[in-house]
């Protein structure tokens, strides 16, 4: 699947998106490495493990993490909108192992960097970004599916995220499920692009 060149917007954040275990996190800091920018992980928005509206799969039998609806989008725009607005924003610090926030910290930008908001879900927040004039680029980072299946197994399981037969059988029916997310992602607003073609767009950014 491929998609025009976008023209970027006049915003300051890019967004990272695509499917888990694509690489959008390795990008973000490479990135952050070579210009300063600083980096906020989606991810952390999460909802609680208790809240009692997380989506669940009738599949896998257990929460679907894997579904919008268990990440709090508003809380992530907002915390955006304050961190370009303010310089600073205070964002949540989330334990996927025990599904719930352990703590806070401070993500500073200066005035003239580009914000890296990178996430499975972080192309939801697209439309939301670009009609706050927040948005500068977004982007649906991907692979071949199988490559980035074995990607997601090998970091999940080095981070001990969940048992192994979890990741295995989650891992399966997200790589069944990878051509329909990256096209919602296109559909959103996000670029489709390998992280190298990615990174030598914003390169001159």
């Amino acid at each position: 699947m491929t998609a025009p060149d976008q023209p970027p917007g006049p915003g300051r954040v890019v967004v990272l998106a695509g499917p888990s275990g694509s690489g959008k996190s390795r990008l973000a800091d490479r990135l952050r490495r070579t210009h300063g920018w600083p980096i906020v992980r989606l991810d952390d928005f999460y909802r609680e493990g208790d809240d009692p509206a997380l989506p669940r799969s009738e599949e896998l039998g257990m929460v679907d993490w894997d579904h919008p609806d268990s990440w709090d989008q508003d809380a992530a725009v907002a915390a955006l909108r304050r961190l370009v607005e303010t310089g600073n924003a205070s964002m949540p610090l989330y334990d996927i192992a025990s599904s719930r926030a352990r703590g806070e910290h401070t993500v500073t930008a200066r005035d003239d960097d580009l914000v890296l908001a990178e996430g499975i879900f972080a192309a939801e927040a697209v439309p939301a970004l670009r009609e706050a004039d927040l948005l500068h680029s977004a982007w649906c980072i991907r692979h071949h599916r199988w490559h980035t299946f074995l990607l997601r197994l090998v970091r999940d399981l080095v981070e001990r995220r969940k048992p192994a037969w979890t990741l295995v059988r989650r891992g399966l029916v997200l790589t069944r499920e990878e051509p329909r997310v990256v096209a919602r992602h296109v559909r959103l607003g996000a670029q489709p692009a390998s992280p190298r073609r990615a990174e030598q767009a914003l390169a001159g950014a």
